[in-house]
């Protein structure tokens, strides 16, 4: 499955937001736009839908609490919802409708409490859920969690509670990895900076391991000319998981390097198409030009298309970016890219105009189309330097 539309009011930066998603989306905008607080939305409904982590309100604590998460234009309606249409594939009905709003209790304890949670099965036109209901109405407490979290009351709709739970962010950090043995056994929930990423390789079974493995190495020839037989392996003596591959030398043989030798690029290029294969839900990345130069981040669309095209399950990717070089790839749809634009009123999301769309089908880049409109004005730029 992946989202086709996402609907937000009051979160964070953002008062208001309806946009259209696509397989592949890309999120631009100045610094201190939202463009990570956007990706958020997604990692929230994950956090709220593992059942084993805490569900809605350790969600919200997580983020500073409601009054760190509601927007500061939220003032006569302060509640904050979240809604998002899921379908089996880009261009087809939707299948669901999923809606989640929460809001302060306003007195007392000042509880986080569930305003309102929806779930529409969009085939049958079903309502499966419709909370508050009259259950909830006698026992107040029962809005402290959301059906989505509780296994017990999710059965008709779990494929969504399951979707939203295997939603993946990755910021790999290559020195985490480089130097996992130093800096000690503590990582952080759901692992968003890659330090456990070799363990994860460890634990797949050998076939899919050494399948995917090889796809990665085929397309990673485009950016390491130099580099093949990529393979897993374990030290002999302690066991720890390694990466390795043949680096190709003016002398014949050169060498077996691991990925301490890798260079970081290599290394967060590797994580990201390991990703696109592993798994069948969203998957979120951060600015994945960081560490590479500009022939290489050229590559990066066509690297993401060419494994999704290879994996079994096809997975949808919203990716931030300020790279010029990434959005001069001529095979991007213009109607992948959600351009956010801050404003006194909070950010504002933008589809892809029809203007814009007519200019890109003329021979124009999406970077030459879209990048300029991402450039504050003079006033906006004095604002960031005020208190």
């Amino acid at each position: 499955m992946l989202i086709t539309r996402i609907k937000l009011k009051n979160w964070r930066n953002f008062k208001k937001v309806d946009v259209n998603l696509r397989d592949r989306v890309y999120v631009i905008g100045p610094n201190a736009a939202g463009k990570s607080n956007f990706l958020d939305v997604m990692r929230f409904l994950r956090d709220v839908a593992n059942p084993k982590g805490g569900g809605l309100q350790k969600a919200v604590q997580d983020r500073g609490g409601i009054t760190k998460l509601r927007c500061l234009l939220a003032r006569n309606d302060p509640k904050v919802s979240i809604e998002v249409e899921l379908a089996e594939r880009v261009d087809t009905e939707p299948l669901w409708r999923y809606t989640l709003a929460f809001r302060s209790e306003g007195k007392g304890q000042q509880r986080l409490l569930v305003s309102q949670e929806m779930v529409v099965n969009l085939k049958t036109k079903d309502v499966l859920l419709d909370r508050p209901d009259k259950d909830d109405k006698q026992d107040i407490d029962r809005l402290t969690q959301t059906h989505l979290e509780q296994i017990n009351t999710n059965k008709e709709f779990r494929q969504i509670a399951e979707f939203f739970a295997n939603v993946t962010y990755l910021h790999l950090v290559p020195q985490l990895l480089k130097h996992a043995d130093q800096l000690g056994g503590y990582r952080i929930e759901n692992d968003p900076f890659g330090q456990a990423f070799l363990e994860r390789i460890a634990k797949t079974q050998d076939k899919a391991q050494t399948s995917r493995l090889a796809k990665i190495g085929d397309v990673l020839k485009i950016c390491v000319p130099n580099m093949r037989n990529l393979r897993f392996k374990r030290d002999e003596v302690t066991g720890t998981p390694h990466l390795e591959a043949m680096y190709e030398h003016w002398r014949p043989d050169a060498g077996w390097q691991r990925e301490d030798q890798f260079s970081d690029g290599t290394l967060r290029l590797l994580g990201i198409m390991w990703s696109l294969l592993e798994g069948d839900s969203l998957l979120l990345l951060e600015e994945p030009e960081l560490s590479l130069n500009e022939d290489i981040v050229r590559q990066i669309h066509k690297l993401i298309w060419n494994m999704q095209r290879q994996a079994k399950y096809r997975r949808q990717v919203f990716i931030t970016t300020h790279s010029e070089a990434l959005l001069q790839d001529e095979s991007i749809d213009a109607r992948e890219v959600i351009r956010l634009e801050p404003t006194k009123d909070g950010t504002i999301t933008h589809e892809t105009s029809t203007e814009d769309l007519a200019l890109v089908a003329a021979g124009y880049t999406v970077s030459e189309v879209l990048l300029p409109k991402t450039k504050p004005s003079h006033v906006d730029q004095l604002s960031l330097f005020k208190p």
